[in-house]
């Protein structure tokens, strides 16, 4: 069995995204409040699995939790990209008409926004998490209220689905990383083949550094997937940069790494995984 650690509540996105990862296993969530919890709770228990979201096709990258992968220095085992559809849900026996206020997370309210503007009488109210605002309105029998979140949230939570599919773009992807401890990760991966990395580095404050080192990934062949820059904290406009990337030789990616090293002060190796299949369209 998998024990995996996600942030929020059962029903959460992570939580799905982590059940079809490890599809065919048996897999118990683990609910954390925070990103940051996530690892804590890693500390406390070595082969607890953990699942975070990374980059999301509409809200763009979650920056915090690139440098709580550097921080941290836990290896990435895999990715998983998981389409993300909505449902507007509330407690049994209310209707849209009845709603006169809507909770959840607030990129999740971003993206419905169109269809929140088809009900202006509802006040919209920003929640900590998708699955906990439809939790909350459970345990409180909360009348006239609705969340928007998964429809296995609102399964978990014996709410009544009002409306799916009311995100405004319906190609709406999220990238969740998996992680754990080297032997964790070892065992994850024994069947896979290792076609992508994830990596950090930072650069001399000088003129044409970055590209030196991207024409280097470029002369063996490595194909960057993304490039995401961050400021180094106490070091005014510098920054350090965050590359994925995918090869077809591992023999040649090895030999990149290397070759930037002259050009380059420092290099963390986030992980080296198998690329992640883009999830199917829900119906």
């Amino acid at each position: 069995m998998k024990r995996v650690a996600i942030q929020g509540g059962l029903g959460a996105y992570h939580g799905i995204a982590a059940e079809n990862f490890f599809n065919g296993e048996e897999v118990e969530i683990i609910p954390c409040i925070t990103f940051r919890d996530i690892f804590k709770s890693i500390e406390k228990e070595p082969n607890v699995v953990g699942i975070m979201a990374i980059e999301n096709t509409i809200a763009g990258s979650l920056l915090p939790n690139y440098e709580l992968l550097k921080e941290f220095k836990l290896p990435i085992a895999g990715e998983y990209k998981l389409h993300i559809s909505h449902c507007l849900a509330a407690l049994p026996g209310q209707l849209i008409h009845d709603i006169r206020e809507i909770q959840s997370h607030p990129i999740a309210l971003m993206q419905c926004k169109d269809f929140l503007n088809t009900i202006p009488s509802a006040k919209v109210v920003e929640h900590e998490d998708t699955a906990l605002a439809a939790r909350d309105i459970q345990v409180g029998e909360l009348k006239n209220q609705a969340a928007i979140c998964s429809t296995r949230a609102a399964e978990i939570y014996g709410l009544n689905i009002l409306a799916t599919g009311i995100e405004t773009n319906k190609r709406n992807f999220t990238r969740f990383l998996i992680f754990g401890n080297d032997w964790v990760v070892n065992d994850i991966q024994k069947n896979d083949v290792i076609n992508k990395a994830s990596i950090v580095f930072t650069l001399p404050h000088t003129e044409g550094s970055l590209s030196k080192v991207l024409s280097v990934f470029s002369f063996y062949d490595i194909n960057l997937t993304k490039i995401q820059s961050l400021p180094i904290i106490g070091r005014e406009w510098e920054y350090q940069f965050y590359v994925d990337f995918k090869f077809s030789d591992h023999e040649r990616y090895k030999q990149s790494l290397s070759a930037i090293k002259p050009l380059i002060r420092e290099l963390q190796t986030l992980g080296e995984y198998a690329e992640g299949i883009t999830a199917a369209l829900n119906p």
